[in-house]
């Protein structure tokens, strides 16, 4: 891949930050947007802006058969069975809310549900809202030293009680890489359910639903370098016609009186109101990058950047990594003894270096590990070696000036 030309795509890569060319490495946030992306939201507003589905002149069917074409890219996307089975949300928080309160009406006092140490945020709390509204059970896996899950410890757990096992395929703050076909594959041999939050694996790694037969995938488009707004949620069809609709209105509607409503087929039956079209339209378009980009060469790629900056950063003095497991996506956590991560990436950012500092949505992570937040670098592919070096000397000048 030649990265240079990929930057020229990315209209906000040219910009300068503080007086200087701007280094964005904050990508475990949000991903920048290729001009493609950019001009196929222009492309709807100008050509076919339309509500979709019932209109029956021309913008309408323009417009209906762009977002079922963008239906049809996340179902060969993520390898999905059937096009019913790819229900378009506002993004993963929603899809996982979606799962929790509808699936969750299967769930019953004194059931089981199991989550891991290094879920973010989205992917505990509606689960915790599920075990308090039902009387359930959360049960959580640790993680070692390296932010690698316990396998044996969350094979312990697993028995006729558990309902749902729900974690993320990568970790947003360390990077790890869990192994979810074998977890998929523990949880059903106890006839477990498992959700898997791929908001981290999406752009990265490769999706085959199919293959690791799971019940529920979830992942976002902003971080796919689509637009904000849209995510996917696909679900098995068997659970999707059994689950019980999670918002009322629109076209989730099959035919309403005041005695009785009956809803839509699926996927409609979980797309209330009127959808995010434009955002959906581009985010095929974010789809249709990454593919012509080819996955494989965009992870090769990553993988080069995480180990130039895991060699350069670990031999600073000061400097410790959080998170060293050995499978690991494009993202790298590390502290300063004796400097706040606050300190460090303002001082970054005076440089031109956007990174993300706190505790990046994982709390009870922080307390795994001791600490308040790190300072996270996180990769894509329009991100260079060079700049990983500028990464590397404004931590020296950091260091040198708040320690010095």
């Amino acid at each position: 891949m030649d990265i240079q030309e990929i930057r020229t795509a990315f209209p906000i890569l040219q910009q300068k930050v503080n007086g200087k060319p701007l280094v964005y490495f904050d990508n475990a946030a949000t991903a920048q947007k290729p001009q493609r992306v950019i001009g196929k939201l222009t492309e709807y507003y100008t050509g076919y802006n339309a509500n979709i589905h019932r209109g029956i002149h021309t913008l309408a069917e323009k417009a209906t058969k762009a977002y079922e074409a963008a239906r049809k890219a996340a179902q060969e996307f993520v390898g999905a069975q059937y096009g019913e089975e790819i229900v378009f949300t506002r993004g993963v928080t929603e899809s996982i809310n979606l799962v929790a309160a509808s699936y969750g009406s299967f769930i019953r006092e004194g059931d089981e549900i199991i989550i891991a140490e290094l879920e973010h945020h989205s992917n505990i709390v509606p689960w915790q809202m599920l075990c308090e509204r039902k009387g359930a059970v959360l049960r959580i896996i640790p993680v070692n030293d390296r932010g690698e899950m316990d396998l044996g410890a969350y094979k312990n757990m697993l028995s006729n009680k558990t309902r749902m096992v729900a974690t993320n395929h990568a970790s947003n703050t360390l990077g790890t890489i869990n192994p979810v076909e074998e977890i998929i594959q523990l949880a059903h041999g106890h006839g477990a359910v498992v959700l898997i939050d791929g908001a981290q694996a999406a752009a990265h790694l490769p999706i085959d639903v199919v293959a690791l037969d799971a019940d529920f995938y979830c992942l976002s488009s902003h971080k796919m370098y689509g637009p904000t707004g849209v995510g996917v949620l696909y679900g098995k069809k068997e659970w999707l016609e059994k689950m019980p609709p999670y918002m009322g209105g629109g076209e989730m509607i099959k035919e309403v009186t005041f005695g009785k409503t009956t809803y839509n087929d699926l996927p409609y039956k979980f797309e209330a109101g009127t959808p995010n079209i434009a955002d959906v339209v581009a985010f095929a378009e974010a789809i249709a990058f990454i593919n012509d980009l080819g996955k494989k060469n965009i992870h090769c790629h990553e993988m080069e950047l995480l180990s130039y900056a895991t060699a350069l950063l670990s031999q600073m003095d000061g400097v410790r990594l959080i998170g060293t497991a050995a499978q690991k996506v494009g993202v790298l956590s590390f502290v300063i003894d004796g400097i706040h991560h606050f300190d460090i990436g303002q001082m970054l950012d005076a440089r031109g270096i956007a990174v993300r500092t706190g505790h990046h949505c994982t709390q009870p992570l922080m307390d795994r590990f001791g600490i308040e937040g790190t300072v996270r670098a996180s990769f894509a592919v329009y991100n260079t070696k060079e700049e990983i070096d500028r990464l590397a000397e404004g931590i020296t000048r950091t260091i040198n000036f708040l320690k010095g």
